[in-house]
């Protein structure tokens, strides 16, 4: 295990803050001046009447006017880069964040988490920009604090009272307002995590939905999100109860305090112990106020917000791993897989062979010893006894980075990403042979794919390929593995959204491909397809968690009943 470095929420916000000083600086800075700026209209007002209005003095009325409008200009030009410097940090930070998160999930020392998938999405993704949005808030609230003393010192010049007012009003205010910050962030980590469950509780739905089809388990599988989702839409309408009253509450003082002092402003007038001009200043003060201080308020829900999303982002930074595994290079090849007395989940005791350069395909009775086979192999699992090899390194020990790979894993649920067809094809390998790719897309039909749309190749795929149609988004997948050329090539049911007749060309095609031009790759199928399962070279039954008959599919559909069961539709 790696050392404890106990990263809280805290940390991980001053962290942010202190990694983006320059840009906040520089925010706060132009912020500030622009809420100068806006205290300094009264003001401005206030004077023209007193000099130029009362005493028609047209020459400071026009003075007056050209320093009105130079304050304009420069509000709104601090305004509009400070605003553009905050978003600016508070984008950046938000993307790094997501990408220290996403890291620290991808990493081959995996994380010991009770998080699940669904859940760690949430939390790279929603809780890192809600983390982030502070940074954005931060430089406002300096400005805000610059208005209320710039609207403070204006008051005491005009009035002291009137000043002593604000100045004493708003720490009170604060203060009252900080003293309920625990409670919003006890509510605003509730329901991050509720939000958290019910996204995993949505992946891990739609991840399974094939096994859970299959055991007749989908109206247990959908009550119990509905009940996931419920539990989060009450913490939500909680969390939200509890800032709509602390806004309300925040919202009502403000406005007590500027009535108040726009009040005692209208009396000193009356009683000529300040001037007309003097009490439009004030009146004008006292409507902008409500401004600054509606920001002020909003302080301490805005950082019990960014505090939970950020307690939320330290369950993954501050996460031990399981173990901490040695990288192990293979090699070009050729190399075989082996399970050896494999005891994990629903196997029992699973030996299987496949040597360099076979292809063989396996038929698992149960979609749960399927899955385990393919969490051993892929090393996202270690089993409780036995291992798995690839030419005796254990699975999870494989180096990904070799070229050409050692292992890779072909899930049935695969991704596409956004980007264009060939993007999605090239998978990061920049110097792909385009020969290649075309001859490849001939084997898998993947032609007709790229064929279908007017741009080809470079058709715009969206966000995990839902543009296509699933025997599309199957298909391009295939051909994503094979061109990946891996020593081991593992697919878990690579046709099931393809004709018939298109399965068979594809099954001959890539048996052809990987196998007759040349021997030194190996290939293992997971599926219960006949037609994929008649061109293996041999064929495993596993049923109850072992290996249990192994030949020919032909020899094994004429002699075990469990695999005619298992095979024949």
């Amino acid at each position: 295990m790696r050392p404890r470095h106990t990263r809280t929420g805290a940390t991980i916000l001053r962290d942010s803050v202190r990694s983006n000083a320059l840009l906040l600086s520089g925010a706060a800075l132009l912020l500030c001046l622009h809420q100068a700026c806006e205290v300094a209209v009264p003001v401005l007002i206030g004077v023209i009447i007193d000099r130029a209005v009362t005493n028609g003095d047209l020459g400071s009325l026009a003075t007056g006017i050209t320093w009105l409008a130079a304050v304009f200009v420069a509000l709104t030009i601090c305004y509009r880069l400070g605003a553009r410097l905050a978003m600016r940090a508070a984008l950046d930070q938000a993307h790094r964040l997501r990408v220290q998160a996403t890291r620290r999930v991808l990493d081959r020392a995996m994380l010991d988490t009770d998080l699940r998938s669904g859940e760690l999405m949430a939390v790279a993704g929603t809780d890192a920009d809600e983390t982030a949005v502070l940074l954005r808030y931060l430089p406002q609230a300096a400005g805000a604090l610059a208005a209320v003393a710039v609207c403070g010192g204006a008051l005491l010049v005009i009035d002291i009272p009137l000043g002593l007012a604000v100045f004493v009003g708003v720490p009170v205010l604060l203060l009252g307002l900080q003293l309920t910050a625990p409670g919003l962030t006890r509510q605003m980590i509730t329901q991050q995590q509720g939000v958290a469950e019910t996204s995993g509780s949505a992946a891990d739905l739609i991840a399974g939905l094939r096994p859970l089809r299959g055991i007749g388990a989908e109206e247990a599988a959908a009550s119990r999100y509905q009940k996931s989702s419920q539990d989060a839409l009450v913490a939500m309408r909680r969390a939200a109860r509890g800032q709509g009253m602390f806004m309300g509450a925040a919202a009502g003082i403000s406005a007590i305090l500027a009535v108040g002092v726009a009040t005692a402003a209208g009396w000193f007038a009356l009683s000529g112990r300040i001037s007309v001009g003097e009490l439009v200043t004030v009146l004008g003060i006292a409507q902008f106020f409500l401004e600054p201080l509606a920001v002020l308020s909003m302080l301490p829900g805005k950082v019990s917000t960014a505090r939970a999303s950020a307690e939320r982002l330290a369950l993954i930074s501050d996460a031990d791993v399981v173990k901490s595994r040695a990288i192990m290079p293979l090699g070009p090849g050729p190399h075989g897989i082996e399970f050896r007395g494999v005891e994990y989940d629903s196997l029992r005791g699973l030996d299987i062979v496949v040597k360099p350069g076979e292809c063989v395909g396996i038929v698992a009775t149960s979609a749960h010893d399927a899955h385990a086979m393919l969490a051993l192999m892929s090393g996202v699992a270690t089993p409780s006894s036995g291992g798995v090899w690839v030419s005796n390194v254990p699975a999870e020990c494989t180096d990904t980075s070799e070229r050409p790979r050692p292992l890779l894993i072909a899930p049935h649920a695969t991704d596409l990403f956004t980007g264009s067809v060939m993007d999605n094809l090239r998978a990061g390998d920049d110097d792909l042979d385009p020969i290649a790719v075309g001859e490849v897309l001939r084997t898998v039909a993947g032609k007709d794919v790229a064929a279908a749309h007017a741009d080809g190749l470079n058709h715009v795929v969206a966000d995990r390929g839902y543009s296509l149609s699933g025997g599309q988004r199957q298909r391009l997948a295939l051909v994503r593995a094979l061109l990946a050329d891996p020593a081991v090539l593992v697919l878990h049911d690579p046709t099931t959204s393809i004709d018939a007749v298109t399965e068979r060309a594809v099954a001959h095609h890539v048996h052809r491909l990987r196998h007759q031009r040349r021997a030194d790759r190996t290939t293992v199928v997971i599926t219960s397809s006949p037609t994929l399962l008649s061109v293996m070279d041999r064929v495993v039954l596993v049923d109850g968690g072992r290996a249990e008959r192994d030949g020919a599919h032909a020899d094994l559909t004429a002699m075990d009943n469990r695999y005619r069961e298992a095979v024949l539709r």
